[in-house]
């Protein structure tokens, strides 16, 4: 990997993280515009812990403070009565779903569920599933109102993220809509949530680095710089979202989710691309 494409790789890292917009997609769909290798599953994933360090320096203080009210009501075996310690255990309960099938489809998910034909397709359904969320979602309730049911789709919804194209925030911003969260709120339990699946996935992905699996890296100094942009513009993109949904809708994504896919499907079709 040359070191313009992991500059490039890792400012599409960054700005799609976050964006319901897929930026495992994008991390397949940008070099094969240009015509560059598919950088591959674990690069994506490597990669992904740059934009988890943004979120864990974003939210930094709800994190402790969640961190620490979950391990109170753990050592104390006290039912969680806080807000703090109750989205602890959302996130626990909600993590749950992504490590089950990430283990039990994690070929599919690093060799053929990275077809651009896929891709496309999903872009174009979950947007609008995105577009039904923003319709049908009362966008009253805030987190205080969530329940661990609640938790668990939000999860399940992450776990539909393992398809590329799909988008992790897209599909648990969309599941947030559609039990009613306000969109900011959504998007707030989507980034939290994030944490733990991306971390595990970005390290697995790291000891097959280190060990010289075949086609784990794409270049330590690519590698290296692809986080460290990532990180940057992954912290920016987080700032962005939340300011931007407190007084807009998702639509946006929605049009551009739809545009993309379908632009990649025909340049798919008619051989532009491959």
């Amino acid at each position: 990997m040359s070191l313009l494409e992991a500059i490039v790789l890792g400012i599409v890292q960054g700005l799609t993280e976050f964006l319901p917009v897929s930026s495992t997609a994008h991390l397949r769909i940008v070099p094969a515009f240009f015509g560059w290798e598919d950088p591959g599953a674990a690069f994506t994933a490597v990669t992904q812990l740059g934009t988890m360090v943004a979120v864990l320096a974003y939210f930094r203080a709800d994190l402790w403070r969640i961190a620490r009210a979950w391990t109170t009501s753990v050592v104390r075996r006290q039912r969680p009565a806080s807000l703090d310690a109750r989205l602890g255990w959302y996130i626990v309960i909600g993590t749950v779903p992504i490590v089950i099938f990430g283990v039990l489809f994690e070929r599919q998910i690093e060799t053929g569920a990275r077809s651009l034909y896929l891709m496309g397709t999903t872009l174009i359904v979950l947007g609008f599933i995105l577009l039904l969320a923003e319709r049908v979602g009362s966008h009253r309730r805030t987190l205080d109102d969530m329940s661990s049911r609640e938790g668990v789709l939000v999860g399940l919804a992450q776990a539909a993220a393992l398809v590329p194209g799909v988008s992790r925030s897209g599909a648990t911003i969309s599941a947030g809509l559609f039990l009613g969260l306000d969109r900011r709120a959504a998007a707030r339990f989507s980034f939290l949530l994030s944490v733990p699946a991306v971390v595990l996935s970005g390290l697995f992905q790291l000891a097959g680095i280190v060990r010289g699996d075949p086609g784990a890296s794409g270049g330590v100094v690519g590698l290296v710089v692809a986080t460290l942009l990532a990180f940057a513009v992954g912290y920016a993109s987080i700032a962005f979202l939340l300011r931007y949904l407190a007084d807009h809708s998702t639509a946006v994504f929605v049009v551009y989710r739809v545009g993309l896919g379908t632009l990649v499907l025909a340049l798919a079709a008619t051989g532009v691309i491959s």
